[in-house]
């Protein structure tokens, strides 16, 4: 099978195009052909080992000392199921399902193999592959952060700043449908589309202060790690939270205390990869409540190109990747 790997950290260029055995499940795992795939902020952030200052170690601890532990990168995707083990009886060969390897990568492939009980689930007829396969990463990031951890309840005022991006997009979503008034950090080009998401209000944050002159929130969400404790606490109402999904080193480790000192409080951590949350968020994508964002589709052969993309910081949602034959590129935003 054809997949992409690497060996070193570094930019697009490390990425290769390789020839490997094609996986066999083992008796409790699935063998998938892979569809649809996407370029995630998790793909970026191990191939190129950028982390908060100070948190270069934890990168090399987490990703590999001396290089890459998992060569072949992608953090989800869509496909057909190709083969089942000898043990698998809740899925046969020819159905149509939405994976979440996660942090176990490997996606960036012609074939993958998951445990059954694992985070795989069937995709719903009126969701497309490419759409099916941005789901996972942003989304359940965003349901695990704002319904397990903030407990975000019907009439709360949040600020979601990096609003366009893939967690930031499925945040607004997911608060609107909690029935949140939601204001949206974002570029003034992409303002319309996140008020098309249901953003109530907008900051251009290119122009405008993000942190309002008197706005209280019951809720400020980071998603993109540009919006320090120091800042953010200013717009937090007395006894309210700061959702912190990405932040500088300080706000990781010391951000509960400098909340509870200032008598609010700080929501971090790593996001959960539960399999309940992934059938959680794409029953809410079968509803159409919640809909992936998608940037831009490349062609499997573009990958390093749709790496390239990500490493601007400028992609809006999710770029994806088709595993296949075509070869053009689309604009779809």
């Amino acid at each position: 099978m054809l997949a992409y790997s690497y060996t070193q950290y570094g930019s697009s260029d490390v990425i290769t195009q390789a020839t490997l055995p094609q996986p066999t499940p083992k008796p409790n795992e699935v063998l998938i052909r892979i569809f649809a795939t996407t370029v995630s902020a998790g793909d970026w952030r191990a191939r190129s080992l950028t982390m908060p200052k100070g948190l270069g170690w934890m990168g090399r601890l987490v990703f590999g000392l001396r290089g890459p532990r998992k060569p072949i990168l992608g953090t989800e995707f869509s496909g057909v199921i190709e083969a089942v083990g000898a043990k698998v009886a809740n899925y046969q060969p020819g159905a149509a399902v939405i994976g979440f390897p996660g942090a176990a990568f490997g996606a960036h492939a012609e074939f993958i193999t998951m445990p059954a009980d694992g985070k795989v689930t069937l995709k719903p007829d009126n969701i497309g592959f490419e759409h099916a396969a941005a789901i996972p990463f942003g989304s359940t990031t965003a349901y695990d952060f704002l319904v397990n951890k903030a407990k975000l309840q019907r009439g709360e005022t949040v600020l979601i700043n990096g609003a366009s991006g893939s967690v930031g997009s499925a945040c607004v979503q997911i608060a609107k449908h909690l029935g949140a008034h939601v204001t949206a950090v974002c570029s003034g080009g992409n303002a319309e589309m996140v008020r098309g998401l249901g953003a109530d209000h907008v900051i251009d944050y290119r122009t405008q202060d993000v942190i309002q002159s008197g706005a209280q929130y019951d809720i400020v969400v980071d998603a993109v790690g540009t919006l320090p404790w120091a800042q953010a606490k200013h717009a937090i109402r007395d006894g309210g939270k700061m959702v912190l999904i990405a932040g500088i080193t300080s706000d990781m480790f010391l951000g509960g205390i400098k909340a509870r000192l200032a008598g609010k409080k700080m929501v971090g951590g790593v996001a959960s990869e539960h399999r309940d949350i992934l059938e959680a968020v794409v029953k809410l994508a079968a509803q159409d409540v919640l809909q992936p964002v998608i940037d831009r589709i490349y062609a499997f052969e573009d990958m390093k190109t749709a790496h390239a993309h990500v490493d601007t910081g400028r992609k809006k949602g999710n770029v994806v990747v088709r595993v296949g034959e075509q070869t053009a590129v689309s604009d779809v935003a």
